[in-house]
């Protein structure tokens, strides 16, 4: 089992930066590829981001791409996403995830999911 929290989201205006923060708990978090999924209102989920278990690979949706990073720190078991040049559509709960085999654009293929933070860009 790996527990994982979300923490960082809050509201802030366009154009400003937030960072996300995943804290996993559980077995061995370098073992996982990790991604970061969002929901906005009335929305399917989508992916936003996704990192390998050694953090040298990275993939992101063209939506995000340029603004935002993804990045992990093993050693404390957490893994970010930073959000600059924030846009009002990027509004929406943030979800962080694991993902036991290669990491994946597709939500399906993710084991365990936190809970979710939010995420408000006023214009």
């Amino acid at each position: 089992q790996v527990q994982l929290v979300e923490s960082g989201g809050g509201l802030v205006q366009a154009g400003g930066s937030l960072r996300l923060s995943c804290a996993a708990s559980g077995r061995t978090f370098s073992s996982y590829a990790m991604g970061w999924f969002r929901q906005a209102p009335g929305k399917e989920r989508e992916f936003v981001a996704a990192i390998s278990w050694s953090g040298g690979s990275t993939m992101y949706a063209d939506s995000v791409k340029g603004r935002f990073t993804i990045s992990r720190d093993n050693a404390k078991n957490t893994v970010y996403l930073y959000l600059n040049s924030l846009k009002p559509e990027d509004t929406a709960v943030y979800y962080c995830a694991a993902d036991s085999s290669l990491y994946s654009d597709l939500s399906s293929e993710y084991d365990y999911w936190g809970q979710g933070t939010q995420v408000t860009v006023s214009s």
